[in-house]
């Protein structure tokens, strides 16, 4: 409770909308997964990530009509929370790997960075007119020097009370004591600076949204990415918590109750929202076992909406500004980005990019490209995927990456090839090419190619096509094309495609030894394969014992 209050109506004003419609889509979703949800203590409510997407949303096409805001605004987590049921309806539970987590990192980076850009001005007491981060960081250090004292005492000295408390507090409701602080000056002195006002008396009532379908159509796009990134962060928290407490979470039930509460949020004058990753630590930490604390916090909710709303008339919104940057700089995972760039550079500039998106496009378009660079580096990455050549190193079982033991050899005659990635109409030509490159790089004439086929888990009529073909060009240069430990169900595609039957089955062995073995024996190749050496060497040592 002591934080729902001032952060419901610092990400409100960041949505661009009235700070009572936080309070609102802060205490509908309390009920509303308490009811539906499957984690004891997930929380639900507005989010620093999504609200500025939800301004880029409704803010061009309601301008600075706020009743108009607020319409579409429900509409909005309407549009959401139906997305979210379909999903959770018809199993869609998976949909959140179209974000990958170096490319989450860069666009949350990318939305702090714009949200900081967009609040600093009201922090310090003046005003910015641009839409673009480059505007914004332009027109802020055009304006800075028309600062106000007063503002931006407030805005600061909040902002420094509520990082210095969490550094050295954590317990302590830092946003709680540091609005308390300044509501309290704010009332004592005149200070003649921007304050919320009073709030409306009472608790939301029942209004649904009648939009046209133009309106809709406009957004569609915004639904879409909101809907994917609460999903992606409400399920990421609740595996993280229930996994913490040793049990399970039906994602698809997450994704429904996900739904619900967004529905009842905008039938009740909210906008869409997801889980908080600040509020449910807090309740953790308090003791919170069960969505118990949720219905409380509600009740409390409402009672300052009917009893109290005029007790943060005084609040000045630059302390709104000040929780708003202090939220969102959780958002900026520097440790996580300096870990990719430490162990996995090709994650480190997706995330810059995804981040580059946001800051250049802004933070709709940036999110649309972030889930778009998601699906191309899992394309890209299926696309040219790892192959090998594989021979026998001395003294290892197996057969093995020729380029990771150099000191592997291969079975003149034979060449055995890995693909690490299923087969399709994408890669299929990357295969051919490279499984033709792997026989002609040598000197001996190849007469059989052996697909190491355990990685391929999957392949289709392209692939299939790919194959036939193929084979008939091995079989014009006297090299027959064979198979080991594949999979049934590719194998059984493969029949169905008429491709086993055309090969003959004595070209698929069940695993690479007897494929080599197969090939020493048919072929006469002069090899001595790793079980017979090991024989080989048994009986030698049992002949030098004996002696």
């Amino acid at each position: 409770m002591a934080m729902l209050v001032p952060q419901g109506m610092a990400y409100a004003e960041l949505a661009g909308l009235p700070p009572v419609t936080g309070l609102y889509a802060t205490m509908i979703p309390l009920i509303a997964y308490a009811v539906f949800g499957p984690s004891r203590i997930l929380i639900l409510g507005p989010d620093s990530a999504l609200a500025p997407v939800v301004a880029a949303a409704i803010i061009p096409i309601a301008g600075s009509d706020q009743s108009e805001r607020m319409a579409l605004a429900a509409v909005l987590a309407i549009m959401v929370g139906v997305m979210h049921l379909g999903g959770g309806i018809v199993g869609f539970g998976f949909i959140t790997d179209l974000i990958s987590r170096p490319v989450r990192l860069g666009y949350l980076a990318g939305i702090a960075v714009s949200v900081i850009a967009s609040q600093l001005p009201r922090l310090l007491g003046f005003s910015v007119d641009a839409n673009d981060l480059a505007g914004r960081l332009t027109g802020f250090g055009r304006e800075i020097g028309e600062f106000d004292l007063t503002t931006a005492v407030f805005g600061v000295g909040t902002f420094v009370a509520i990082i210095g408390l969490r550094r050295f507090q954590t317990r302590v409701p830092a946003t709680l004591i540091a609005v308390v602080v300044a509501l309290l000056a704010s009332r004592l002195i005149d200070t003649g600076v921007e304050t919320v006002g009073s709030l409306p008396e009472g608790l939301p009532s029942l209004l649904v949204p009648s939009p046209d379908a133009a309106e809709m159509g406009r957004l569609a796009l915004s639904a879409v990415a909101i809907a994917l990134i609460a999903f992606a962060d409400t399920s990421v928290l609740s595996r993280s918590y229930a996994t913490r407490a040793g049990a399970d979470v039906d994602q698809n039930q997450e994704l429904r109750a996900l739904g619900i509460a967004n529905v009842a949020n905008g039938l009740f004058q909210g906008f869409p929202i997801s889980s908080s990753s600040s509020r449910t630590p807090v309740a953790e930490a308090a003791g919170a076992k069960t969505q118990i604390t949720g219905l409380v916090s509600a009740v409390g909710l409402g009672c300052v909406l009917v009893f109290a709303s005029g007790l943060f008339s005084a609040l000045p919104l630059a302390v709104l500004s000040a929780i708003v940057v202090a939220a969102v700089l959780g958002l900026v995972d520097i440790r996580g980005l300096k870990r990719l760039w430490n162990v996995h550079r090709p994650d480190f500039v997706l995330a810059v990019a995804s981040f580059a998106g946001v800051a250049a496009f802004g933070v709709l378009w940036g999110v649309g490209i972030a889930i778009g660079l998601s699906i191309l580096a899992f394309l890209w990455r299926s696309w040219h995927p790892y192959d090998a050549v594989l021979g026998r190193s001395p003294g290892v079982k197996g057969y093995h990456d020729i380029t990771r033991y150099p000191d592997a050899v291969q079975i003149p005659g034979l060449v055995l090839f890995r693909f690490d990635a299923p087969l399709f109409f994408a890669n299929s030509g990357v295969f051919r090419s490279r499984l033709q490159a792997a026989f002609r790089q040598g000197d001996t004439k190849v007469v059989r190619v052996v697909v190491a086929a355990e990685p391929i888990t999957d392949l289709d009529s392209t692939a299939a096509d790919m194959l036939t073909e193929l084979d008939k060009a091995l079989e014009a240069e006297g090299i027959e094309l064979a198979f080991a430990e594949m999979k049934d169900p590719v194998k059984d595609t493969l029949r169905r495609f008429g491709l086993v039957e055309k090969l003959g089955q004595a070209r698929f062995f069940p695993t690479i030894g007897v494929a080599v073995r197969s090939f020493v024996e048919e072929f006469d190749a002069p090899w001595v394969d790793w079980e017979d050496e090991a024989a080989d060497n048994g009986a030698t040592a049992e002949i030098h014992e004996e002696s």
